[in-house]
């Protein structure tokens, strides 16, 4: 089952800040709902352990995290695939572009692809809908007060 989400947000820093923030697996780990480990394996790929509520499924997922076609410093993708278990798979990438507005902001723009399978495609196409805006608007909103702080 696959889900395209889109939005953008508005952070109070300068495009570099943003782009070093979204290479930093700190911040990312911070911002990630329900991210309990986050490492680094090389510039380019991260393990990741995430445990998610989805409807009446909670799951803790391990998976790999990926950054590619990066073009510092204003676009990546970021993709990652997690296993859960009896409760199925996800998998996802976004696009993520990064635009001046003025010397201390920067557009954040996501175009992001999720596809899940096993036990949590059975929730319902909606449920799942829903779920994963929430969660990507999570992780930008709480991705851009930790950037925008001053």
């Amino acid at each position: 089952m696959a889900l395209v989400i889109e939005g953008e947000e508005r952070i109070a820093a300068p495009v570099q800040k943003v782009w070093e923030a979204l290479n930093d697996p700190a911040v990312l780990k911070e911002s990630i709902p329900g991210c309990q480990s986050l490492e680094k394996k090389s510039d380019t790929e991260l393990t990741a352990t995430v445990v998610l509520k989805i409807g009446p499924i909670k799951a803790t997922f391990n998976g790999e995290v990926t950054l590619k076609n990066l073009k510092p410093p204003h676009a990546y993708t970021i993709q990652g695939e997690g296993k859960g278990g009896v409760a199925g798979f996800a998998k996802g990438g976004a696009d993520v572009t990064l635009t001046e507005d003025g010397p201390n902001a920067t557009v954040l723009k996501y175009a992001a692809k999720a596809d899940v399978g096993g036990k949590i495609a059975q929730l319902g196409s909606r449920l799942i809908a829903s779920t994963s805006k929430k969660l990507a608007g999570q992780f930008f909103s709480t991705f851009g007060e930790k950037v925008g702080a001053p």
